[in-house]
């Protein structure tokens, strides 16, 4: 998977925007000022970074261990690191998905409110 096609199912998401807070090489994408997803646009093949429960992960890591394996420069309990050349594009979609969610119910209910409202 390309990076555009990435971003673009990121950005298709209600709510989230994407930002480059740590530099032009790290594409990070927020909902509601939360990070869902961060991609090394520097890394051949594409990697992204993407929140994920803790148990799913350790599942995931398990499942694809030459695709996914603990967040680079995160926490290794909550977020894992995708390598995206060989993941079925499903599988992408479906953790950057799992990600939004995670994030989302993590919000503050006021917010919530406030994204549903967008």
């Amino acid at each position: 998977m390309d990076i555009e096609t990435f971003r673009n199912y990121c950005l298709s998401k209600k709510g989230v925007t994407e930002d480059l807070p740590f530099g032009p090489d790290n594409l990070v994408f927020k909902i509601m000022g939360k990070m869902i997803a961060l991609a090394s646009l520097d890394e051949v093949p594409l990697r992204v970074n993407l929140k994920c429960d803790p148990e799913r992960a350790l599942s995931l890591r398990e499942e694809y261990p030459e695709n996914i394996l603990p967040g680079y420069h995160m926490n290794k309990m909550h977020w894992n690191t995708l390598v995206l050349d060989g993941l079925p594009k499903a599988i992408i979609f479906g953790l950057v998905d799992h990600s939004y969610k995670l994030v989302v119910l993590g919000l503050p209910k006021k917010i919530q409110q406030e994204l549903k409202a967008l």
